[in-house]
């Protein structure tokens, strides 16, 4: 299971569900949203700091 979101713990397959359930991703849109609003520690949690 590879991890694409450190913050929210989403993996690739939960993106990947959400697409084809959604038409569009909607886990993103909720993750850009945090971003927007401080809600991200990306640089803390993701091992490579991204």
């Amino acid at each position: 299971m590879k991890l694409i979101c450190y913050c929210f713990n989403y993996t690739y397959e939960d993106i990947k569900k959400d697409l084809l359930e959604n038409g569009r991703s909607t886990i993103m849109e909720m993750i850009i949203k945090e971003k927007q609003f401080g809600g991200c520690s990306c640089h803390t949690k993701n091992p490579s700091g991204k």
